[in-house]
């Protein structure tokens, strides 16, 4: 078992930034590639970002490339969203997830199907 929560959610102004971290406990971190979801209301929930175990491969969503950021830091358990020209279309619940493999695939990496565990979520607001 992994056990996912995140924090650094709250309300920003258009063209503000955030930083989302996900705190992992449990099994060992970089053994999972790691990703970010969001699920705005009324909508599916989509991919955003990923990371493999190593960080040396990242995956991102077309809406938020050149604007986000994945990372993480496995000394720390934790993977990180930097999110910069926050859009009020980025407004939406975030979730991390870990996936069941360490060196994913693009389609496996974007793919919710593939993720095991999942955090709780944190509310990211843009207001314009």
């Amino acid at each position: 078992q992994v056990q996912l929560v995140e924090s650094g959610g709250g309300l920003v102004q258009a063209g503000g930034s955030l930083r989302l971290s996900c705190a992992a406990s449990g099994r060992t971190f970089n053994n999972y590639a790691m990703g970010w979801f969001r699920q705005a209301p009324g909508k599916e929930r989509e991919f955003v970002a990923a990371i493999n175990w190593s960080g040396g491969s990242t995956y991102y969503a077309d809406s938020v490339k050149g604007r986000f950021t994945i990372s993480r830091a496995n000394a720390k358990n934790t993977v990180y969203l930097q999110m910069n020209s926050l859009k009020p279309e980025d407004t939406a619940v975030y979730y991390c997830a870990a996936h069941r493999r360490q060196n994913p695939t693009a389609a496996q990496a974007m793919g919710a199907i593939w993720y095991d565990y999942w955090g709780q979520g944190t509310q990211v607001t843009v207001s314009s």
